[in-house]
């Protein structure tokens, strides 16, 4: 195993000047795969076909065919820039030209005559922060995820207790969540009538698993009786909604939360109809909370195909055109429309026995970024100031040589507390490429920490490894402690770990 044999970073050089890109290229060349455009143009080109592969964009302004600032706005356009971070240099640097392409979205600018010192410094610095905020975007996904995942197991299990006391499939519980979230999608699509946002969706479609809970108060005979319910039975079973609401009402240390709240809203209201003859509050029309009145649609939908012990299923279409015909009460027209516009989605989640309760990633980043409003230029950098000042802390209570190494790009972080007791930079770009590790530490023993971290798997990443290094010229003995780094597809991103000098070999 080698986690090094991969591609070097690749940086994009954009100017029409052949000495200018050869300059920046014999910069840059050791350390980094160069692609060269010669206008505005081809870099558009290469970034449609290798964007997710570009580490680095070092742009001109003046150029022919397309200029640097026609570069910038279709990578804002195509939200590359997002991604890609951009270093404009160019002779003209005036106020207005600076601030034009900070606002389009620059990382840096760099005025020609430039210091090639410079220039490789804050390639590098570029790369590693565009990397370490990738990696941070990631992790607080996971933790999000993680968490988010949790919650959702604990009211479903709440909610399947409730079903298992109905006699009816746990399955009840999540088809009203899919059938909720496909018609809330629907309904945005066709109005703004409801400020409804995916962090909405999401939230309700969560709530939607109480919707039932009040049916833990009513009397089992009831609860699983087969045939028709006498008016005194309905009645009780009737009351399941407000019980619901009460349970929730009296929970009184997280009555602020926004998921109490509009569970709330759908365990009392979701048996009102839009005419005002449902229960139990008679509201009508928009006097129901958009939160009820698609968990009650929802519902009814899964009752009528679902088997129930007083009942056969009713086929797919069937169930719509009782629902459309208004057999099963009155629903708003637009939510009707919804249902109709989206019957190939419910169905398909109607006949998904396997329902993977695991959430979407993307749709957990996305509404992180709603909710924490992370952003490069401030959540994302505070965050990174306080890893930096957490590490930089700790790292200072030893002489231990804190390290990271991340296999795209790949790079070994060194503390910059201590990077001058094992090498004069904390950055080193292709580690394996590099002539002054290669000096300290051995082929063999760089081959031996590589098999022995093949070994490690996510499931137990942690590993130790004794090797022989080379310090202030003199042989050293080195204990290297670390612990593999994998993504959620399960696959390794790097390494993070701290090598103790064991002290001098007699």
């Amino acid at each position: 195993m080698s986690l090094f044999n991969i591609d070097r970073p690749k940086v994009l050089i954009v100017d029409d000047s052949e000495t200018n890109r050869d300059i920046l290229s014999e910069i840059l060349g050791d350390e980094y795969d160069i692609i060269e455009a010669v206008n505005g143009a081809e870099a558009i080109a290469v970034l449609q076909k290798e964007s997710v592969n570009i580490s680095l964009v070092l742009l001109d302004i003046v150029m022919p065919v397309m200029d640097g600032y026609e570069v910038l706005s279709v990578m804002n356009d195509k939200h590359w820039i997002n991604d890609v971070p951009v270093i404009m240099i160019s002779s003209d640097n005036s106020i207005s030209s600076m601030r034009r392409a900070y606002e389009l979205g620059i990382t840096e600018f760099i005025s020609r005559p430039f210091d090639a010192l410079i220039v490789r410094h804050r390639a590098v610095n570029t790369i590693m922060l565009y990397a370490k905020q990738k990696k941070l975007v990631g992790m607080v996904t996971d933790q999000m995820y993680e968490k988010e995942k949790d919650s959702h197991m604990m009211i479903n299990i709440l909610s399947h207790i409730v079903e298992f006391r109905n006699g009816e499939s746990g399955m009840h519980v999540l088809h009203v969540r899919q059938y909720t979230e496909v018609l809330l999608r629907q309904l945005v699509q066709i109005t703004d009538m409801y400020d409804i946002s995916e962090s909405h969706i999401s939230l309700i479609g969560k709530a939607s698993a109480l919707h039932d809970i009040g049916k833990i108060s009513v009397p089992d005979h009831i609860l699983n009786k087969p045939g028709r319910f006498t008016p005194e039975e309905f009645e009780i079973m009737k009351s399941h909604s407000m019980a619901g609401a009460t349970m929730l009402r009296e929970i009184k240390a997280y009555q602020n939360e926004p998921l109490v709240k509009v569970a709330y809203e759908i365990c009392r209201w979701h048996h009102e109809r839009y005419d005002g003859k449902g229960y139990p509050d008679g509201l009508k029309g928009e006097e129901i909370p958009i939160s009820a009145q698609v968990v009650a649609l929802a519902d009814v939908y899964d009752a009528l195909t679902s088997e129930r012990i007083y009942k056969k299923a009713f086929p797919h279409e069937k169930a719509i055109e009782m629902i459309v015909n208004g057999e099963c009460g009155m629903f708003n027209p637009l939510l009707i429309q919804c249902l109709e516009k989206s019957q190939e989605a419910i169905y398909k989640a109607s006949h998904d026995d396997d329902i993977d309760e695991v959430m979407d990633r993307d749709a957990v980043a996305r509404n992180i970024m709603q909710y924490a409003e992370l952003s490069s230029s401030e959540e994302i950098l505070r965050l990174l100031d306080f890893e930096r000042m957490k590490n930089k802390f700790f790292s200072g209570l030893s002489k231990d040589i804190h390290f990271e190494y991340t296999i795209s790009p790949p790079m070994v972080t060194i503390d910059p507390n201590n990077s001058g007791f094992l090498y004069e930079k904390a950055v080193i770009m292709n580690p394996l490429e590099n002539e002054k590790l290669k000096s300290i530490i051995s082929p063999e023993d760089v081959s031996g920490f590589l098999e022995r971290l093949g070994e490690t798997s996510k499931e137990s990443p942690d590993m130790e490894y004794r090797c022989k290094t080379v310090l202030d010229c003199e042989p050293h003995n080195m204990q290297i402690y670390c612990r593999s780094v994998w993504n959620s597809s399960g696959e390794l991103t790097g390494v993070i770990g701290k090598a103790v000098d064991l002290g001098y070999i007699q």
